[in-house]
């Protein structure tokens, strides 16, 4: 079905290659996820399956890439719009009208279906992916992982034989991600659709793989297998397996059921021990942020209800709940950027709407969910260069966080040219270069890699600790299960818990991290508290 012959691409005719010799084939049917690290040439991969690299994208491509017996070279993308569909990793950018319904129409207004083929279509994608009451939604209303799934939706309703997904999930609660990959998982088995997906949340879609590809960065060669293979050696692997890695547990599971089966001596380990937590700062007598009776409308619709949070110094408190909650409308309520209908909003001491300019800057803080908002200047440098000014920090103040988040993101480089998760990193950069006491960030790790992950835990928990307050949106359990002092869960605009993220991630299946799914009842969350538990056993061994 899909072929690549020796193919390499590079974007510029003097750069280094992002693909090397790919020689690959993918049959009809197979579920195919491409893995690697943030900025290796995962969507570089993907864009080449329908043409849009080069045809698009621009660069050169040597060797072929063949779909359904046709060459990319002769083809372009709207010659394989038939067999091939095309999920982007930013859905906003791909849309084409004003509603729900009316983009899942379009695609098969453009193929020229009949009516009554283009109503069943848009009714059983409605249903497939829980849009029905969407439907006549304005797309620029939805919320991100809403505005996820429309976009998968729009695809599927032309029935393409091939599926290309770039972080599909990436937006998505745990439930709607889970319905998303299953209703995948289905197209796969009952209509033998080829499915081609790019994703970090490996946690979540790994065990739905027929085979992996990894990726080992620019120009480097490529490892194909089952996932059970691949995961064993991978740098890049989810939790459950580097869980496996430190127990010594072979083979090496790729699901929580998988190392449940070999988790009884490792929990005999563990009895009596007691995991390692961050110590939250002394929060003194004033918050650096609270919100009381707080209600927040979006025209008719009541998006938040009688909300009350506190936020200390110290604090990192992660926001979490099903896609259309209130989370990201609680954090913009935080910067000022929405006019409370009742309650009130008090950041380090004032009113948020009341702030601007460098005395907003150094107070607070928001990464959205579309970091490319943030970013206006034709290059890396010129950016890092207008933050340093902006929040009067010393020169090289920007770029130097850069370097520490997104090591491989380079000056000349144009904002736009930057994968999805390099351009939240430079967004965050931004932010954090003014060291605003409330720092707000909404899906922080979308687009991320573990690594990098890991590096942006790294300074979230730094921050914490000199006394900043952190409220970070998110769906990353994991991340939340490492770095976060308490969990807010939001349904409906309305607070339904708030707690230590220990009680909070653990009472619900839905929001634990994957070692506490493996070890329940015990309380451990993350491996790094199973693998500093174990070191202490040896230790007085």
């Amino acid at each position: 079905m899909i072929e690549f012959d020796d193919v390499s691409i590079r974007y510029e005719p003097e750069a280094d290659d992002v693909l090397t010799g790919v020689d690959l084939t993918i049959a009809e049917g197979e579920f195919v996820l491409v893995v690697g690290g943030t900025g290796s040439g995962k969507s570089t991969l993907l864009s080449s399956i329908n043409g849009l690299v080069p045809h698009f994208t621009g660069g050169v491509l040597r060797g072929d890439v063949r779909v359904d017996g046709r060459s990319t070279r002769d083809h372009r993308p709207r010659d394989l719009a038939d067999i091939v569909g095309v999920v982007p990793q930013d859905p906003l950018a791909s849309f084409v009208t004003d509603t729900v319904e009316e983009e899942l129409a379009y695609t098969m207004e453009c193929l020229g279906l009949a009516p009554a083929v283009m109503r069943r279509r848009v009714e059983e994608t409605l249903d497939l992916l829980g849009l029905e009451e969407l439907r006549n939604r304005p797309l620029r209303t939805l919320s991100g992982g809403q505005r996820q799934r429309a976009a998968i939706g729009a695809v599927l309703t032309a029935h393409p034989r091939i599926l290309v997904l770039d972080e599909p999930t990436s937006a998505l609660d745990p439930g709607a991600a889970e319905e998303v990959l299953a209703a995948l998982h289905r197209l796969v088995h009952d209509l033998g659709i080829t499915v081609v997906m790019a994703e970090h949340r490996l946690e979540r879609v790994v065990q739905y793989a027929d085979r992996v590809i990894e990726l080992g960065g620019p120009g480097q060669a490529i490892a194909i297998g089952e996932p059970s293979a691949i995961m064993a050696t991978a740098h890049i692997a989810p939790p459950v397996v580097h869980l496996g890695r430190v127990a010594g547990w072979h083979p090496t599971p790729i699901t929580i059921r998988d190392a449940r089966r070999q988790a009884d001596t490792l929990r005999t380990l563990l009895t009596g021990q007691v995991p390692t937590i961050r110590a939250v700062p002394d929060a003194g007598s004033s918050p650096v942020a609270s919100i009381e009776a707080l209600q927040i409308h979006h025209g008719p619709v009541l998006a938040l209800r009688d909300v009350d949070l506190r936020v200390d110094r110290g604090d990192i408190v992660a926001l979490m709940g099903r896609n259309g909650a209130g989370k990201s409308t609680l954090l913009h309520t935080l910067v000022g950027g929405l006019a409370p209908s009742r309650g009130s909003v008090d950041v380090d001491g004032m009113d948020p709407r009341g702030l601007a300019g460098p005395e907003l800057l150094t107070r607070v803080g928001l990464v959205p969910q579309e970091p490319a908002d943030l970013l206006e200047a034709a290059t890396v440098a010129a950016e890092c260069a207008a933050s340093d000014r902006d929040a009067g920090c010393e020169p090289g103040t920007t770029r130097a966080i850069v370097a520490l988040l997104a090591p491989e993101v380079t000056d000349p480089t144009h904002p736009r040219d930057l994968s999805e998760g390099q351009r939240l990193l430079l967004a965050l950069a931004i932010i954090l270069a003014a060291r605003p006491r409330l720092i707000c960030l909404d899906e922080p790790t979308r687009g991320l890699d573990y690594p990098t992950k890991a590096r942006l835990a790294t300074i979230l928990t730094d921050l914490a600790e000199a006394g900043h307050a952190i409220v970070l949106a998110t769906h990353d359990v994991e991340l939340a299960a490492e770095v976060a002092s308490r969990v807010v869960i939001l349904a409906d605009g309305e607070v339904v818990a708030d707690g230590p993220t220990s009680q909070v991630v653990t009472s619900s299946p839905m929001f634990a991290p994957q070692v506490s799914k493996v070890l329940s009842p015990q309380p451990w969350l993350t491996v790094g508290q199973v693998q500093r538990a174990l070191d202490n056993l040896e230790g007085t061994a």
